[in-house]
């Protein structure tokens, strides 16, 4: 139950939903007793008459007594219909309270889950895969709201009505209410054993069950790559290993729960014939009625119901306790990056001093002693093979990552000060990576905007060179295009997450090797289209193809994480070195 305690905030908000559920689980109970009353009553009302009626064999008052012993059958079957009714409203009122109640907790645990994973950290998401980030938003909450509803509300019932019972046949007689429940601490002794068992065994199926959501997430996610190199058949055969061993996993939960419930009810039936035994003797006594034994095996089988719910119960909170633990590791999980106050316009003037970065979960050094200024107004360029550094650059300057040394500062102030907010908010980013949701063109585009507006995301798409390519379409603006945008060339999903950049108006701009999936025709419109744009405002190109940042106010070229040269176009030609090599080598392949 510690993890669970977690939940326990909930229990508060909702306290005023969970009382009267309470209240009618005893009413509800109370009146679920009672027909055993009843039956002692009817029981031995039928032995009585009997005896009276043979009495009166060859007598008139023979009919009289037949008819009164009628009459008062039905009367007493009537009473047990209406305890079964009134029963049934409350166990109505019951699951309206606290089974609703489960469902709003779990409503609020899912957007906590999700409200927590927007405010993590970038590095949280490459430690973590997505379909085990699903999973525990989805599978695992589940298995809280049985937690929260069905095991809660079978675990009142059943504390209620076996205090009732047992009270209510202590009440009767102790020596045979007391034989009658001699299987109970056997019972006890098994639960605490069998719950061990479960707890360990329903950790590793939620654990599987994740790995098995993540790598179903990744296939789909894939399945261009899978299709071209014709390995179905081998992801067909992982994925049933996979599911065989979360079947394995379940099996053994199912086996421990096999054994368990059949020796609970075995425990059970033993009670009954043991008060129907001890019963016998009694009534011998005379301190008991035949219509007492009636009675206890009315409530030794009432029992059977509580014994049963709290083999399930256990089940259940089980389960629960281990998924909630996997949902705890994740929301006590802090970011490491920590938000800054400041809220401001940025003029973009950009401050970079003996910047240092190594990624954390592989030890590569990706940055190492950078220092570069970019003036607000002008435009800095980044070239560099590939793994030079240029795209973490990008991600450190929007504060995804921090630094290990050296500092960033916009307009004089370190990016540490600034809100997270209000920095990305000025800055369009277009990575290298293109990722567009299943969505319009349009939402696409307006992805940044709070507002959708049509003559700015078509602006927008026009200085991004993709306005005729989505008026070709039936639907235009409105197409959907499809998961990560799988409906759209590379060239058009780049031009048109660089329209979804534009369409905020940024202070600054930073193109993470954008225009690699472009021709050189349409690569010289968009970057006509952007020298115009942000005429005034600082912009970052990262590119591999020097045709793209010859035009820059500055560039600077990065092998393993340093500068290595820096200068104009002309500046870097005359140089010589690595960046006249590379342009060199393209002009070649231009000719080519």
């Amino acid at each position: 139950m510690k993890e669970l305690a977690y939940l326990n905030k909930y229990f508060y908000k909702y306290r005023w939903h969970l009382v009267p559920g309470v209240i009618f689980v005893v009413i509800s109970n109370y009146f679920g007793i009672l027909p055993a009353k009843v039956i002692r009553e009817a029981f031995d009302l039928v032995k009585e008459n009997i005896d009276l009626y043979r009495l009166y064999n060859g007598f008139e008052r023979q009919d009289i007594i037949y008819n009164i012993f009628g009459s008062s059958l039905l009367f007493f079957g009537a009473v047990v219909l209406l305890l079964a009714l009134l029963r049934g409203v409350f166990l109505f009122l019951m699951r309206q309270t606290i089974i609703l109640t489960s469902r709003r907790i779990e409503y609020d645990l899912k957007n906590e889950i999700y409200a927590h994973y927007q405010d993590l950290d970038f590095s949280f998401f490459r430690k973590n895969n997505t379909g085990d980030l699903m999973n525990r938003a989805t599978e695992d909450v589940n298995q809280v709201r049985n937690y929260l509803g069905p095991a809660i509300m079978y675990a009142i019932n059943t504390i209620v009505l076996s205090i009732m019972i047992i009270y209510a046949m202590y009440d009767v007689n102790p020596t045979l209410a007391t034989y009658a429940l001699l299987p109970i601490p056997i019972i006890s002794v098994i639960i605490l054993f069998v719950n061990r068992i479960i707890n360990k065994r329903s950790t590793r199926i939620q654990a599987q069950l994740s790995k098995l959501s993540s790598f179903v997430q990744e296939t789909f996610s894939g399945i261009r790559v899978i299709k071209t190199y014709n390995r179905e058949g081998d992801k067909m055969d992982e994925f049933a290993k996979e599911s065989n061993i979360y079947r394995n996993t379940s099996l053994d939960l199912v086996r421990i729960q096999a054994v368990f419930f059949p020796l609970i009810i075995f425990l059970v039936g033993f009670s009954t014939i043991i008060t129907v035994y001890i019963g016998g003797i009694e009534v011998n006594k005379g301190t008991i009625t035949a219509g007492n034994i009636a009675e206890f095996i009315m409530y030794v089988n009432q029992l059977t119901f509580p014994a049963m719910s709290l083999a399930w119960v256990t089940s259940l909170i089980q389960r629960a306790a281990a998924s909630q633990k996997r949902i705890n590791e994740f929301l006590k999980t802090e970011p490491e990056i920590k938000n800054g106050m400041v809220n401001r316009t940025l003029h973009g003037d950009i401050v970079i001093e003996n910047l240092s970065f190594t990624y954390p979960e592989t030890g590569i050094k990706a940055i190492d002693n950078l220092s570069v200024h970019i003036p607000a107004g002008k435009t800095l360029a980044v070239i560099g093979k590939t793994g030079s550094g240029k795209s973490t650059l990008a991600n450190l300057l929007l504060r995804m990552y921090d630094a290990d040394q050296g500092t960033i500062e916009y307009d004089d102030t370190a990016i540490e000060q600034y809100d997270f907010k209000n920095l990305r908010q000025q800055v369009g980013f277009v990575p290298q990576q293109v990722f567009l949701f299943s969505d319009t063109i349009a939402n696409n585009i307006a992805f940044g905007l709070d507002e959708c507006e049509d003559e700015r995301i078509e602006q927008a798409a026009k200085d991004a060179a993709v306005y005729e390519n989505i008026m070709a379409f039936d639907e235009g603006f409105q197409t959907h295009i499809g998961e990560r945008g799988i409906t759209l060339s590379g060239g058009q999903k780049q031009r048109v997450s660089i329209a979804r950049a534009l369409a905020k108006d940024p202070e600054i701009l930073i193109f993470d090797d954008c225009l690699s999936a472009v021709d050189t025709k349409t690569e010289e419109e968009i970057l006509h289209n952007l020298g115009r744009i942000m005429k005034g405002k600082t912009s970052i190109f990262i590119a591999h193809r020097v045709s793209t940042i010859k035009n820059a106010d500055h560039i600077i070229v990065l092998d393993n994480g340093r500068i290595v040269e820096e200068g104009d176009h002309n500046e870097l030609l005359a140089l010589a070195g690595v960046y006249a090599e590379l342009h060199e080598m393209q002009l070649l392949q231009s000719v080519d």
